[in-house]
Protein backbone atom coordinates (compact mmCIF):
# COMPACT_ATOMS: atom_id res chain seq x y z
CA UNK A 1 0.00 0.00 0.00
CA UNK A 2 1.18 3.57 -1.31
CA UNK A 3 2.25 6.05 1.97
CA UNK A 4 0.12 9.16 2.81
CA UNK A 5 1.31 11.98 1.96
CA UNK A 6 2.34 13.93 5.10
CA UNK A 7 0.29 16.59 6.31
CA UNK A 8 1.34 19.61 7.89
CA UNK A 9 -0.04 20.17 11.47
CA UNK A 10 -3.49 21.85 11.32
CA UNK A 11 -3.06 25.90 11.45
CA UNK A 12 0.12 25.55 9.40
CA UNK A 13 0.74 28.33 6.66
CA UNK A 14 -0.06 26.48 3.14
CA UNK A 15 -0.61 29.52 1.51
CA UNK A 16 1.62 32.75 1.07
CA UNK A 17 1.49 35.05 3.84
CA UNK A 18 -2.13 37.36 2.93
CA UNK A 19 -3.31 35.05 0.18
CA UNK A 20 -5.98 32.35 1.36
CA UNK A 21 -5.50 28.85 0.04
CA UNK A 22 -8.96 28.69 -1.21
CA UNK A 23 -10.31 30.32 -4.06
CA UNK A 24 -8.38 33.37 -3.07
CA UNK A 25 -10.03 33.68 0.06
CA UNK A 26 -7.64 35.52 2.56
CA UNK A 27 -8.47 33.80 5.65
CA UNK A 28 -7.16 36.63 7.90
CA UNK A 29 -8.45 39.21 5.52
CA UNK A 30 -10.90 41.42 7.44
CA UNK A 31 -14.40 42.03 6.42
CA UNK A 32 -14.15 45.92 6.39
CA UNK A 33 -11.24 45.44 3.64
CA UNK A 34 -14.27 44.03 1.20
CA UNK A 35 -16.80 46.29 2.24
CA UNK A 36 -19.19 47.67 -0.24
CA UNK A 37 -20.97 51.77 0.28
CA UNK A 38 -24.43 51.10 1.63
CA UNK A 39 -27.63 52.18 -0.48
CA UNK A 40 -30.25 53.48 2.19
CA UNK A 41 -33.90 53.89 1.35
CA UNK A 42 -36.84 53.88 3.93
CA UNK A 43 -39.79 51.44 4.38
CA UNK A 44 -42.63 53.56 2.42
CA UNK A 45 -40.74 53.58 -0.24
CA UNK A 46 -41.95 52.50 -3.28
CA UNK A 47 -40.39 49.58 -4.52
CA UNK A 48 -40.14 51.32 -8.36
CA UNK A 49 -37.74 54.06 -6.60
CA UNK A 50 -35.58 51.46 -4.58
CA UNK A 51 -34.71 49.63 -7.91
CA UNK A 52 -34.18 52.21 -9.92
CA UNK A 53 -31.75 53.44 -7.14
CA UNK A 54 -29.90 50.12 -6.89
CA UNK A 55 -29.95 49.88 -10.79
CA UNK A 56 -28.30 53.33 -11.02
CA UNK A 57 -26.00 52.58 -8.42
CA UNK A 58 -24.77 49.42 -9.28
CA UNK A 59 -25.91 48.04 -5.81
CA UNK A 60 -27.04 44.53 -5.62
CA UNK A 61 -29.23 45.58 -2.39
CA UNK A 62 -30.18 48.71 -0.23
CA UNK A 63 -30.44 48.76 3.75
CA UNK A 64 -34.10 49.83 5.00
CA UNK A 65 -34.44 52.06 8.09
CA UNK A 66 -37.26 50.26 9.54
CA UNK A 67 -37.72 52.51 12.57
CA UNK A 68 -35.12 51.55 15.30
CA UNK A 69 -34.38 48.10 13.54
CA UNK A 70 -32.12 48.02 9.75
CA UNK A 71 -33.64 45.68 7.34
CA UNK A 72 -32.12 44.54 3.74
CA UNK A 73 -33.61 44.23 0.39
CA UNK A 74 -31.71 42.47 -2.82
CA UNK A 75 -31.70 42.16 -5.87
CA UNK A 76 -33.07 38.27 -5.05
CA UNK A 77 -35.99 39.72 -3.63
CA UNK A 78 -36.82 41.97 -6.17
CA UNK A 79 -36.40 38.70 -8.67
CA UNK A 80 -38.54 36.39 -6.39
CA UNK A 81 -41.63 38.59 -4.66
CA UNK A 82 -42.52 41.73 -8.29
CA UNK A 83 -40.77 39.97 -11.11
CA UNK A 84 -43.02 37.29 -10.38
CA UNK A 85 -45.94 39.48 -9.79
CA UNK A 86 -46.36 38.58 -6.05
CA UNK A 87 -45.71 41.88 -5.28
CA UNK A 88 -46.31 45.10 -7.25
CA UNK A 89 -43.60 47.96 -8.19
CA UNK A 90 -46.17 50.78 -6.26
CA UNK A 91 -46.09 48.87 -3.25
CA UNK A 92 -43.57 49.39 -0.09
CA UNK A 93 -40.32 48.03 0.00
CA UNK A 94 -40.85 47.17 3.20
CA UNK A 95 -43.33 44.64 2.00
CA UNK A 96 -40.53 42.22 0.10
CA UNK A 97 -37.87 43.64 2.81
CA UNK A 98 -35.68 41.36 5.58
CA UNK A 99 -36.35 43.28 9.06
CA UNK A 100 -33.60 42.68 10.85
CA UNK A 101 -30.79 42.18 8.20
CA UNK A 102 -28.24 39.64 9.03
CA UNK A 103 -25.45 41.78 10.90
CA UNK A 104 -21.26 41.26 11.10
CA UNK A 105 -18.98 43.08 13.22
CA UNK A 106 -16.50 44.52 10.28
CA UNK A 107 -13.51 43.39 11.55
CA UNK A 108 -14.03 40.17 11.72
CA UNK A 109 -12.59 37.92 9.33
CA UNK A 110 -14.09 36.64 5.59
CA UNK A 111 -13.79 33.17 6.79
CA UNK A 112 -16.41 33.98 9.62
CA UNK A 113 -18.03 36.03 7.18
CA UNK A 114 -18.44 32.96 5.16
CA UNK A 115 -19.68 30.72 7.65
CA UNK A 116 -22.22 32.85 8.99
CA UNK A 117 -23.64 33.24 5.28
CA UNK A 118 -24.17 29.49 5.04
CA UNK A 119 -25.16 28.94 8.24
CA UNK A 120 -28.31 31.57 7.72
CA UNK A 121 -28.11 30.79 3.69
CA UNK A 122 -27.87 34.55 2.55
CA UNK A 123 -25.70 36.29 0.22
CA UNK A 124 -25.55 39.22 1.88
CA UNK A 125 -24.16 40.55 5.11
CA UNK A 126 -24.77 44.14 6.97
CA UNK A 127 -21.64 44.86 8.35
CA UNK A 128 -21.38 47.07 11.47
CA UNK A 129 -19.04 49.45 13.33
CA UNK A 130 -18.24 49.18 17.13
CA UNK A 131 -21.49 51.38 18.13
CA UNK A 132 -23.49 48.89 16.05
CA UNK A 133 -24.14 51.22 13.57
CA UNK A 134 -24.38 50.23 9.69
CA UNK A 135 -21.33 50.82 7.89
CA UNK A 136 -20.95 48.44 4.79
CA UNK A 137 -22.20 45.55 3.24
CA UNK A 138 -20.56 42.88 1.92
CA UNK A 139 -21.80 40.04 -0.72
CA UNK A 140 -20.83 36.61 -0.76
CA UNK A 141 -18.61 37.55 -4.36
CA UNK A 142 -16.72 39.95 -2.82
CA UNK A 143 -14.99 37.23 -0.56
CA UNK A 144 -13.51 34.98 -2.69
CA UNK A 145 -13.98 33.40 -6.34
CA UNK A 146 -16.39 31.21 -7.32
CA UNK A 147 -15.10 28.08 -5.50
CA UNK A 148 -15.29 29.91 -2.47
CA UNK A 149 -19.31 30.37 -2.96
CA UNK A 150 -19.73 25.95 -3.40
CA UNK A 151 -21.21 26.09 0.31
CA UNK A 152 -23.36 28.68 -0.22
CA UNK A 153 -24.59 27.22 -3.98
CA UNK A 154 -25.18 23.95 -1.79
CA UNK A 155 -26.93 25.42 1.17
CA UNK A 156 -29.02 26.98 -1.83
CA UNK A 157 -29.92 23.59 -2.93
CA UNK A 158 -30.95 22.67 0.35
CA UNK A 159 -33.33 25.52 0.98
CA UNK A 160 -34.86 25.19 -2.93
CA UNK A 161 -35.16 21.51 -2.90
CA UNK A 162 -38.82 20.56 -3.85
CA UNK A 163 -38.71 17.18 -2.97
CA UNK A 164 -36.34 14.75 -1.03
CA UNK A 165 -34.36 13.44 -4.03
CA UNK A 166 -33.39 17.22 -4.45
CA UNK A 167 -32.38 16.98 -0.95
CA UNK A 168 -30.59 13.83 -1.76
CA UNK A 169 -28.53 15.28 -4.54
CA UNK A 170 -27.53 18.58 -2.96
CA UNK A 171 -26.46 16.63 0.32
CA UNK A 172 -24.57 14.10 -2.08
CA UNK A 173 -22.86 17.71 -3.26
CA UNK A 174 -22.04 18.78 0.24
CA UNK A 175 -19.73 15.48 0.65
CA UNK A 176 -18.18 16.68 -2.46
CA UNK A 177 -17.65 20.42 -1.20
CA UNK A 178 -16.14 19.50 2.31
CA UNK A 179 -13.60 17.38 0.20
CA UNK A 180 -12.51 20.60 -1.59
CA UNK A 181 -12.72 22.66 1.35
CA UNK A 182 -9.95 20.46 3.03
CA UNK A 183 -8.05 19.62 -0.20
CA UNK A 184 -7.84 23.64 -0.32
CA UNK A 185 -6.46 24.07 3.00
CA UNK A 186 -9.64 24.97 5.32
CA UNK A 187 -8.89 25.47 8.43
CA UNK A 188 -11.04 21.66 9.82
CA UNK A 189 -12.75 23.82 12.63
CA UNK A 190 -14.37 25.94 9.71
CA UNK A 191 -14.85 22.54 7.65
CA UNK A 192 -17.27 21.08 10.67
CA UNK A 193 -18.80 24.27 10.81
CA UNK A 194 -19.80 24.47 7.21
CA UNK A 195 -20.95 21.00 7.65
CA UNK A 196 -23.05 21.02 10.44
CA UNK A 197 -24.63 24.54 9.36
CA UNK A 198 -25.59 22.51 6.26
CA UNK A 199 -26.68 19.83 8.20
CA UNK A 200 -29.27 21.78 10.25
CA UNK A 201 -30.66 23.50 7.15
CA UNK A 202 -31.34 19.73 5.63
CA UNK A 203 -33.09 18.85 8.86
CA UNK A 204 -35.00 21.30 8.46
CA UNK A 205 -35.78 21.25 4.81
CA UNK A 206 -37.49 17.89 5.31
CA UNK A 207 -39.44 19.03 7.73
CA UNK A 208 -40.58 21.51 5.96
CA UNK A 209 -40.91 19.30 3.35
CA UNK A 210 -42.49 16.83 5.22
CA UNK A 211 -44.71 19.02 7.09
CA UNK A 212 -46.44 16.58 9.14
CA UNK A 213 -50.04 17.60 10.25
CA UNK A 214 -49.57 15.61 14.06
CA UNK A 215 -46.23 17.41 14.70
CA UNK A 216 -48.21 20.57 13.32
CA UNK A 217 -50.44 20.29 16.30
CA UNK A 218 -47.97 21.59 18.91
CA UNK A 219 -45.30 23.67 19.92
CA UNK A 220 -42.47 21.63 19.31
CA UNK A 221 -38.48 22.40 18.73
CA UNK A 222 -36.17 19.15 17.03
CA UNK A 223 -32.46 19.05 18.57
CA UNK A 224 -29.44 17.95 16.93
CA UNK A 225 -27.30 16.54 19.78
CA UNK A 226 -23.23 15.07 19.87
CA UNK A 227 -20.87 16.90 16.98
CA UNK A 228 -23.54 18.37 15.52
CA UNK A 229 -24.45 20.20 18.26
CA UNK A 230 -20.91 21.27 19.00
CA UNK A 231 -20.42 22.13 14.97
CA UNK A 232 -17.39 19.13 15.19
CA UNK A 233 -19.04 16.72 12.94
CA UNK A 234 -17.37 15.17 10.21
CA UNK A 235 -18.54 13.68 6.79
CA UNK A 236 -20.80 10.62 8.10
CA UNK A 237 -20.82 11.47 11.41
CA UNK A 238 -24.15 9.51 12.73
CA UNK A 239 -27.35 12.56 13.63
CA UNK A 240 -28.31 12.44 17.16
CA UNK A 241 -31.54 13.62 18.01
CA UNK A 242 -33.91 15.06 19.89
CA UNK A 243 -37.70 16.40 20.64
CA UNK A 244 -39.48 18.61 23.07
CA UNK A 245 -42.88 19.71 22.90
CA UNK A 246 -45.27 21.80 24.81
CA UNK A 247 -47.15 19.22 25.95
CA UNK A 248 -48.44 15.40 25.69
CA UNK A 249 -51.91 16.13 23.56
CA UNK A 250 -54.62 13.83 23.25
CA UNK A 251 -54.49 10.10 21.92
CA UNK A 252 -55.90 10.57 18.11
CA UNK A 253 -56.06 7.02 17.53
CA UNK A 254 -55.65 4.55 20.84
CA UNK A 255 -55.35 2.09 18.63
CA UNK A 256 -51.98 2.76 17.14
CA UNK A 257 -50.95 4.93 20.15
CA UNK A 258 -51.44 1.80 22.38
CA UNK A 259 -53.00 4.22 24.44
CA UNK A 260 -49.58 6.32 24.60
CA UNK A 261 -50.16 10.01 23.99
CA UNK A 262 -46.88 10.95 22.65
CA UNK A 263 -47.53 7.74 20.33
CA UNK A 264 -48.16 9.85 17.27
CA UNK A 265 -45.76 12.51 18.14
CA UNK A 266 -42.73 9.42 18.13
CA UNK A 267 -44.45 8.30 14.94
CA UNK A 268 -44.16 11.52 12.90
CA UNK A 269 -40.70 11.69 14.49
CA UNK A 270 -39.98 8.39 13.14
CA UNK A 271 -40.95 9.21 9.76
CA UNK A 272 -38.56 12.45 9.60
CA UNK A 273 -35.78 10.10 10.02
CA UNK A 274 -36.80 7.90 8.06
CA UNK A 275 -36.55 10.92 5.13
CA UNK A 276 -33.40 11.60 6.64
CA UNK A 277 -32.26 8.23 5.75
CA UNK A 278 -33.60 8.81 2.21
CA UNK A 279 -31.66 12.09 1.35
CA UNK A 280 -28.16 10.23 2.78
CA UNK A 281 -28.03 10.97 6.28
CA UNK A 282 -27.46 8.34 9.20
CA UNK A 283 -29.84 8.62 12.53
CA UNK A 284 -27.79 7.37 15.46
CA UNK A 285 -27.88 3.49 15.23
CA UNK A 286 -27.58 3.47 18.97
CA UNK A 287 -30.90 5.11 19.27
CA UNK A 288 -30.55 8.64 20.33
CA UNK A 289 -33.23 9.42 18.28
CA UNK A 290 -35.83 11.92 18.34
CA UNK A 291 -38.69 8.76 18.01
CA UNK A 292 -37.23 7.15 21.02
CA UNK A 293 -38.87 7.53 24.43
CA UNK A 294 -35.58 8.64 26.29
CA UNK A 295 -35.40 11.14 23.77
CA UNK A 296 -39.11 12.05 22.45
CA UNK A 297 -41.01 14.12 25.07
CA UNK A 298 -43.28 16.78 26.35
CA UNK A 299 -41.63 19.05 28.14
CA UNK A 300 -42.98 17.93 31.44
CA UNK A 301 -41.86 14.75 30.84
CA UNK A 302 -38.66 15.90 29.97
CA UNK A 303 -38.65 17.95 33.64
CA UNK A 304 -40.17 14.37 35.28
CA UNK A 305 -37.25 12.63 33.93
CA UNK A 306 -34.47 15.26 35.53
CA UNK A 307 -36.30 14.67 38.80
CA UNK A 308 -36.27 10.57 38.61
CA UNK A 309 -32.56 11.36 37.32
CA UNK A 310 -31.28 12.70 40.16
CA UNK A 311 -32.86 10.66 42.46
CA UNK A 312 -32.03 7.65 40.75
CA UNK A 313 -28.68 8.07 39.42
CA UNK A 314 -29.81 8.29 36.07
CA UNK A 315 -28.67 12.01 35.43
CA UNK A 316 -25.38 10.81 34.32
CA UNK A 317 -26.12 9.54 31.18
CA UNK A 318 -28.82 12.70 30.23
CA UNK A 319 -26.52 15.51 31.66
CA UNK A 320 -23.70 13.95 29.31
CA UNK A 321 -25.72 13.85 26.25
CA UNK A 322 -27.95 17.00 26.87
CA UNK A 323 -24.72 19.07 27.17
CA UNK A 324 -23.84 18.64 23.96
CA UNK A 325 -27.57 19.68 22.86
CA UNK A 326 -28.92 22.70 20.43
CA UNK A 327 -31.78 23.58 19.10
CA UNK A 328 -32.49 23.72 15.56
CA UNK A 329 -36.44 24.52 15.63
CA UNK A 330 -37.78 26.93 18.14
CA UNK A 331 -34.67 27.63 20.21
CA UNK A 332 -36.58 28.57 23.45
CA UNK A 333 -38.14 25.95 23.72
CA UNK A 334 -35.21 23.44 23.13
CA UNK A 335 -32.67 25.41 25.45
CA UNK A 336 -35.42 24.59 28.29
CA UNK A 337 -33.98 20.88 28.58
CA UNK A 338 -30.28 22.06 29.36
CA UNK A 339 -31.81 24.63 32.14
CA UNK A 340 -30.95 21.32 34.87
CA UNK A 341 -27.58 21.43 34.04
CA UNK A 342 -26.65 24.47 35.31
CA UNK A 343 -28.66 23.47 38.80
CA UNK A 344 -26.11 20.68 39.73
CA UNK A 345 -24.43 21.32 42.99
CA UNK A 346 -20.66 21.38 41.88
CA UNK A 347 -19.39 19.15 44.65
CA UNK A 348 -22.12 16.76 44.01
CA UNK A 349 -21.73 12.96 43.52
CA UNK A 350 -23.22 13.27 40.33
CA UNK A 351 -20.78 16.25 39.23
CA UNK A 352 -17.72 13.70 40.42
CA UNK A 353 -19.42 10.47 38.42
CA UNK A 354 -19.09 12.76 35.48
CA UNK A 355 -15.85 13.56 35.66
CA UNK A 356 -15.11 10.12 36.23
CA UNK A 357 -16.96 9.27 33.14
CA UNK A 358 -14.73 12.09 30.87
CA UNK A 359 -11.34 10.79 32.43
CA UNK A 360 -12.31 7.15 31.46
CA UNK A 361 -11.42 8.24 27.95
CA UNK A 362 -7.54 7.17 28.00
CA UNK A 363 -5.55 8.30 24.91
CA UNK A 364 -4.12 5.70 23.63
CA UNK A 365 -0.21 5.81 24.51
CA UNK A 366 1.95 2.50 24.14
CA UNK A 367 2.09 -0.97 22.48
CA UNK A 368 2.30 -0.87 18.81
CA UNK A 369 4.49 1.93 17.29
CA UNK A 370 4.08 3.86 20.51
CA UNK A 371 -0.21 3.35 20.39
CA UNK A 372 -3.04 1.16 22.01
CA UNK A 373 -5.16 -0.65 18.56
CA UNK A 374 -7.50 -3.12 17.94
CA UNK A 375 -6.57 -6.51 18.87
CA UNK A 376 -9.17 -8.37 17.00
CA UNK A 377 -12.19 -7.88 14.32
CA UNK A 378 -11.98 -6.25 11.64
CA UNK A 379 -9.87 -2.92 13.03
CA UNK A 380 -7.08 -5.36 14.60
CA UNK A 381 -3.86 -3.69 13.82
CA UNK A 382 -5.91 -0.07 13.54
CA UNK A 383 -6.35 2.83 15.98
CA UNK A 384 -9.62 4.45 16.81
CA UNK A 385 -8.45 8.42 16.62
CA UNK A 386 -12.25 9.10 17.43
CA UNK A 387 -12.53 7.16 20.46
CA UNK A 388 -8.86 7.34 21.48
CA UNK A 389 -7.83 11.16 21.03
CA UNK A 390 -11.22 12.95 20.30
CA UNK A 391 -13.44 11.86 23.18
CA UNK A 392 -10.65 12.74 25.54
CA UNK A 393 -10.50 15.95 25.27
CA UNK A 394 -14.62 16.11 24.15
CA UNK A 395 -15.29 14.64 27.57
CA UNK A 396 -13.13 16.64 30.25
CA UNK A 397 -14.42 19.96 27.95
CA UNK A 398 -17.88 19.01 28.46
CA UNK A 399 -17.15 18.32 32.24
CA UNK A 400 -15.58 21.65 32.32
CA UNK A 401 -18.90 23.04 30.40
CA UNK A 402 -21.32 21.53 33.26
CA UNK A 403 -19.32 22.99 36.22
CA UNK A 404 -19.21 26.48 34.95
CA UNK A 405 -22.84 26.16 34.09
CA UNK A 406 -22.42 26.99 30.33
CA UNK A 407 -22.87 24.99 27.96
CA UNK A 408 -22.82 26.60 24.88
CA UNK A 409 -20.26 26.48 21.90
CA UNK A 410 -17.94 23.61 20.96
CA UNK A 411 -15.01 21.94 22.36
CA UNK A 412 -11.87 25.04 22.04
CA UNK A 413 -14.45 27.68 23.10
CA UNK A 414 -15.07 25.18 26.37
CA UNK A 415 -11.85 24.69 27.31
CA UNK A 416 -11.00 28.68 26.80
CA UNK A 417 -13.84 29.21 29.41
CA UNK A 418 -12.71 26.58 31.71
CA UNK A 419 -9.29 28.99 31.98
CA UNK A 420 -11.54 32.01 32.60
CA UNK A 421 -12.94 30.74 35.27
CA UNK A 422 -10.15 28.90 37.12
CA UNK A 423 -11.26 25.27 36.44
CA UNK A 424 -8.08 24.79 34.19
CA UNK A 425 -5.11 26.45 33.67
CA UNK A 426 -4.08 28.45 30.79
CA UNK A 427 -1.40 26.03 29.98
CA UNK A 428 -3.70 22.97 30.16
CA UNK A 429 -6.52 24.50 28.49
CA UNK A 430 -3.66 25.78 25.49
CA UNK A 431 -2.71 22.02 25.27
CA UNK A 432 -6.20 20.00 25.31
CA UNK A 433 -6.94 22.55 22.54
CA UNK A 434 -4.30 21.96 20.56
CA UNK A 435 -4.77 18.16 20.33
CA UNK A 436 -8.74 18.77 20.01
CA UNK A 437 -7.24 20.92 16.77
CA UNK A 438 -4.17 18.35 15.69
CA UNK A 439 -6.91 14.50 16.34
CA UNK A 440 -9.91 16.37 14.36
CA UNK A 441 -7.78 17.66 11.44
CA UNK A 442 -6.44 14.43 11.12
CA UNK A 443 -10.17 12.60 11.37
CA UNK A 444 -11.62 15.40 9.17
CA UNK A 445 -8.24 14.54 6.38
CA UNK A 446 -8.61 10.83 7.11
CA UNK A 447 -12.43 10.98 6.00
CA UNK A 448 -12.16 13.25 3.16
CA UNK A 449 -9.34 10.94 1.55
CA UNK A 450 -11.62 8.07 1.94
CA UNK A 451 -14.43 9.77 0.57
CA UNK A 452 -11.89 10.89 -2.47
CA UNK A 453 -11.24 7.55 -3.03
CA UNK A 454 -14.95 6.07 -2.89
CA UNK A 455 -14.40 4.54 0.09
CA UNK A 456 -16.19 4.29 3.17
CA UNK A 457 -15.05 6.29 5.58
CA UNK A 458 -14.35 5.37 8.91
CA UNK A 459 -12.39 6.88 12.43
CA UNK A 460 -9.55 3.82 12.42
CA UNK A 461 -6.66 3.88 11.03
CA UNK A 462 -3.39 1.59 11.14
CA UNK A 463 -0.15 3.86 12.86
CA UNK A 464 2.22 2.32 10.58
CA UNK A 465 0.73 4.21 7.72
CA UNK A 466 1.49 7.85 9.46
CA UNK A 467 5.05 9.21 8.81
CA UNK A 468 7.26 9.26 11.69
CA UNK A 469 7.14 13.55 12.16
CA UNK A 470 2.83 12.63 12.64
CA UNK A 471 3.51 9.83 15.00
CA UNK A 472 5.86 11.55 16.92
CA UNK A 473 3.46 14.59 17.25
CA UNK A 474 0.42 12.55 17.75
CA UNK A 475 2.25 10.79 20.61
CA UNK A 476 3.35 13.21 22.59
CA UNK A 477 -0.37 15.57 22.00
CA UNK A 478 -1.65 12.07 23.55
CA UNK A 479 0.70 12.00 26.51
CA UNK A 480 0.18 15.71 27.03
CA UNK A 481 -3.58 15.22 27.56
CA UNK A 482 -3.29 12.22 29.82
CA UNK A 483 -1.14 14.39 32.32
CA UNK A 484 -3.69 17.20 32.28
CA UNK A 485 -6.17 14.35 33.09
CA UNK A 486 -3.97 13.22 36.25
CA UNK A 487 -3.90 17.20 37.12
CA UNK A 488 -7.48 17.66 37.30
CA UNK A 489 -7.98 14.10 38.94
CA UNK A 490 -5.93 15.33 41.97
CA UNK A 491 -7.38 18.75 42.27
CA UNK A 492 -10.54 18.89 40.95
CA UNK A 493 -12.26 19.98 44.25
CA UNK A 494 -10.26 22.80 44.60
CA UNK A 495 -10.54 24.43 40.96
CA UNK A 496 -14.92 23.79 41.89
CA UNK A 497 -13.67 25.75 45.01
CA UNK A 498 -12.75 28.55 43.11
CA UNK A 499 -16.07 29.17 40.81
CA UNK A 500 -17.88 29.41 43.92
CA UNK A 501 -15.41 32.41 45.29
Amino acid sequence: MAQPTAHPPVGSQTAPAGVGPYGGLALDRRLAQVARPVAWCTADERIREVAGRIGAGHHSCALVQAGAAVGIVTDSDFRRRVATGEVGIDAPVSAIATVPALTMDEQETQIAGLLRMVEHGVHHLVLTDGAGRAVGVVRAVDLAQTAVRDPLVVRSEIDTARDLEGLAGAVRHLSATIVALCDDGIAPPHVGAVHAAAIDAVIRRVLRLRADPVLAQVRHSWLVLGSLARRESLPLSDVDTALVWDDDPAPSDPALTDHDPAGPLRAAAAGVLDDLRRCGLVPCPNGVNADSPTFGRSRSAWAAAWRRGSTSGQSLLMTATLADSRPITEPSLGRHLTEPIGAQPRGSRVVRALLDEALGFRPPTGFVRDFVVEHDGAHSGQLDLKKGGLAPVVALARWVAIVTGDVTGGTPERLRRGAARGVLTLDESRTLTRAFEDVYGMLLRHEADALRAGRTPTTYLAPGTLDTLTRRHLREAFRAVRVVQSHVDQHWMARLERLER
